[in-house]
């Protein structure tokens, strides 16, 4: 059964596994486009997507308050321990995405890999 199971263990520590879904999301981020297996690319839109919703609070946040935006550009830091990849999250990608309610990555299947013939898979920002 499959109660209460939360994630892929991706056969990593779990300090291992935040970490790779963290290089995963920050060079999507950076590069638009990434290619990995398949599993890890359905970890990392978890990861990724809640990264771009945290940033887009970020972008809609009133020009009144910019403790708010503050807050949560610093939760997108946080989570991604990457500053330069933040801030292209937050003042380029997130923006583009502000009238969508969700859905902001796509993963389309590339085949297999020659060595050990694991699934392959782009992963890409939509």
């Amino acid at each position: 059964m499959r109660h209460r199971v939360d994630h892929r263990k991706l056969n990593v520590t779990s300090k291992h596994r935040i970490a790779m879904l963290r290089n995963l999301a920050c060079a999507l981020f950076e590069h638009g486009r990434i290619t990995t297996t398949l599993p890890k690319a359905k970890e990392a839109r978890r990861f990724a997507e809640r990264c771009i919703t945290m940033a887009k609070h970020a972008a809609a946040a009133p020009a009144d308050k910019p403790e708010v935006k503050l807050r949560f550009q610093r939760q997108v830091a946080s989570e991604l321990n990457n500053r330069f990849a933040a801030e292209k999250l937050v003042s380029e990608i997130a923006p583009k995405y502000a009238t969508r309610q969700g859905g902001y990555t796509r993963i389309l299947k590339a085949g297999y890999r020659l060595g050990d013939r694991s699934p392959k898979a782009i992963f890409e920002l939509v």
